[in-house]
């Protein structure tokens, strides 16, 4: 979260003092505006809000069909959440590498893809926009559908396309460290109107209720996952903020890669530099020594560094406890007997050389001029010592 303030106080306010904090009380409010405003943002028919980046994962997934006897493939580094949605809804996660972007290798993508593979899940980690033409060429090849993990990536673009709008499903988290906050939340969209209505019963297990039956449709047991009008009123505030961040933190970015470029450094590969979110600006180094060494001189972050997005540190997964009841448990199913599900902390080392040589230093939107150039002479005289 960047900015909270005056506007989302006023906004809350507002809500509290109405008594309406129900999203489904009489007139629609916030929530309902929200999901109006962001669907439109995004170019797609519909939004629906979820209370995590999580809970907007697993509806996506529910959405398409997914479930016990199904393989879904996700990176290598992503928040732990990507591979827990795909066995919350009964499937096995199948982990593949990165590439020099830092987000999923189309190619490892397409090796990895078997008979039994329902969908993909590529992550635009950390802001990076993913290759998606790439990816979505090879998902059309084996006809799977495509879950875009956008949690990380809010308000960035691919070749001039919103993140999370370009494959079938797009997936969103609002929790304290993203772009836009309500301090936890999420958001589910699609352009399939059945796809929706699915991951929506999921979501509100008496949405049938509130909506109203329709007898063309089976509802099924979902939870009470609603997210409140404070939430939804918070997020109508922080949707005004979003562009102008945005625009800030990608032009600062640009200006940082072009003015340290006679470092030395050799900046990740881009795949859409002129319309991601510009939230990180990243250097590969020749070895973890070297990248351990720069980030402490530049202030930055060694990407392996980080814990919970790198996949050894994935505990539920790699040692198969997929739930919390035996009978429950996706690795115990027999309906997944002989899916991909053996782990090792050594399967993606490609993955994980890359990481551990990759620096991230985090761009701000409210940094002046003169901060920003002092960030780059910090840059530089670490450049200098380390290479």
């Amino acid at each position: 979260m960047y900015r909270m303030g005056q506007k989302e106080v006023d906004r809350a306010a507002k809500v509290i003092l109405s008594g309406r904090l129900f999203r489904y009380d009489k007139e629609a409010g916030e929530c309902d505006l929200f999901e109006r405003r962001y669907a439109k943002y995004l170019g797609v028919k519909r939004c629906i809000l979820t209370p995590s980046g999580t809970a907007s994962l697993q509806a996506a997934l529910v959405g398409l069909g997914a479930g016990p006897g199904d393989e879904v493939i996700v990176p290598a580094c992503t928040y732990m959440a990507t591979a827990l949605a795909v066995l919350a809804v009964g499937a096995i996660p199948v982990i593949v590498d990165i590439d020099e972007s830092i987000t999923m290798d189309p190619k490892a993508l397409d090796r990895a893809i078997g008979p039994r593979t329902r969908a993909v899940i590529p992550v635009h980690m950390w802001g990076l926009p993913c290759d998606m033409g790439a990816i979505m060429k090879v998902a059309r090849k084996h006809k799977i559908r495509v879950v875009e993990d956008a949690c990380q990536a809010i308000g960035g673009a691919y070749k001039g396309r919103k993140l999370g709008s370009i494959g079938d499903m797009g997936t969103f988290s609002f929790n304290y460290f993203k772009n836009i906050s309500c301090g936890e939340g999420g958001a589910v969209a699609s352009n399939n109107e059945e796809w929706m209505w699915r991951a929506g019963c999921l979501n509100d297990c008496c949405r049938f209720y509130w909506d109203g039956r329709d007898p063309k449709r089976r509802v099924f047991a979902g939870s009470g996952a609603r997210v409140s009008e404070i939430q939804g009123a918070l997020l109508n505030a922080q949707l005004d903020r979003l562009d102008p961040m945005i625009r800030a933190m990608r032009k600062q970015k640009i200006r940082i890669l072009k003015e340290t470029e006679d470092t030395g450094l050799t900046p990740i590969r881009a795949n859409s530099l002129e319309h991601e979110c510009g939230t990180h600006v990243m250097y590969t180094l020749p070895d973890a020594e070297a990248a351990g060494a720069f980030a402490k001189a530049a202030g930055g972050t060694v990407a392996s560094k980080t814990g919970r997005h790198v996949y050894t540190e994935w505990d539920p997964v790699l040692e198969h406890r997929g739930a919390h009841h035996p009978a429950m448990d996706p690795y115990l199913m027999e309906e997944n007997a002989g899916r991909r599900m053996d782990y090792s902390k050594d399967m993606c080392a490609r993955s994980l050389d890359i990481l551990h040589r990759t620096v991230f230093i985090r761009t701000h939107p409210d940094r002046t001029r003169a901060n920003v150039t002092a960030l780059i002479g910090k840059i530089e005289r670490a450049a200098s010592a380390v290479l």
